[in-house]
């Protein structure tokens, strides 16, 4: 039997409230962010490449300077460190433009959307009013793949993050294909499902099955401060990971923003039943079977 959508929704927004330290506002979401869904929905309908894009944008913009739109509203976007962004930057820069929002939101929405998108995806918040920069990032502020293990802790650490928030982060990996990593292997993913967004990615990462892995996601499935935590999610803890990566992401989705002037667009994204009953049906993993009990009751 079914959870009535209020039960469902209130146990949504008190498992991810922990997250952050002042609640948003509570009123209504802006009109404009009920146009722009349908827009979004489409284009990210079967996690393909443009979802992945979407979901990757927020680190590329938040990581350095704080979520402030830059990503889109400056050069940064064409910097080798932010190589394979190309694409979707300027389609969040057209919707920003089309639907005059900011552009920090925009990022941030859809990826929200595009998470909500993929099969098995968790629900993650949503929140606009954003101030956005037109000032770049400095350059080579972001964590690379091929950089020590100790340096993208450390970045993520000078932002408030610890190494197990960096391994549940990561789970976005599981629905990723690399392009610029490595262009002799362009197209390769980074697990062997890369459109459902499952654990498969941390177990085939830690033992070595991933048609492609970043050097990155390989030190950290290693790492003595991070291994435990992989190796948790490795072994299919998906409510663990579920409740790590958001709590992760609604805390990284607002750096250098005022959670507290912001509002509160989570409850109109869907939270992808559908989707993840598809994946129930394509995959019927241990995982998988999990996570759905985590949204029906028996």
């Amino acid at each position: 039997m079914y959870t009535s959508a209020l039960t469902s929704l209130l146990l949504l927004l008190s498992s991810s409230t922990s997250a952050l330290s002042v609640l948003p506002r509570t009123s209504s979401c802006p009109k404009v962010w009920s146009e722009v869904l349908p827009e979004l929905q489409t284009a990210f309908a079967g996690c393909g490449r443009d979802a992945h894009g979407a979901i990757r944008a927020p680190f590329h913009d938040c990581i350095n300077n704080g979520c402030d739109g830059s990503l889109i509203l400056t050069d940064e976007c064409s910097r080798a460190e932010n190589a394979g962004l190309s694409d979707i930057c300027g389609k969040l820069l057209s919707w920003t433009q089309k639907y005059n929002t900011s552009a920090a939101d925009m990022i941030q929405f859809a990826a929200a959307t595009a998470i909500s998108a993929c099969p098995l995806g968790p629900r993650v918040k949503a929140l606009v009013g954003r101030k956005d920069s037109s000032e770049a990032a400095p350059l080579n502020s972001m964590p690379g793949s091929r950089d020590s293990i100790s340096s993208i802790l450390k970045k993520f650490a000078a932002k408030g993050f610890s190494g197990d928030d960096v391994v549940a982060l990561m789970g976005t990996h599981s629905v990723a294909v690399q392009v610029n990593d490595d262009p002799a292997q362009a197209g390769k993913s980074l697990d062997s499902t890369p459109s459902v967004y499952d654990l498969k990615f941390y177990q085939e990462t830690l033992d070595g099955t991933a048609p492609y892995s970043l050097q990155s996601d390989k030190g950290l499935a290693n790492n003595a401060e991070t291994k435990k935590k992989w190796k948790e999610f490795s072994d299919g803890d998906t409510s663990a990971w579920n409740s790590a990566f958001t709590d992760a992401w609604n805390r990284f989705a607002v750096i250098g923003n005022d959670v507290g002037s912001l509002q509160d667009c989570s409850s109109i994204i869907p939270s992808g039943a559908s989707e993840r009953r598809l994946a129930r049906r394509l995959g019927g993993s241990a995982a998988a079977r999990a996570f759905a009990r985590l949204t029906y009751d028996s």
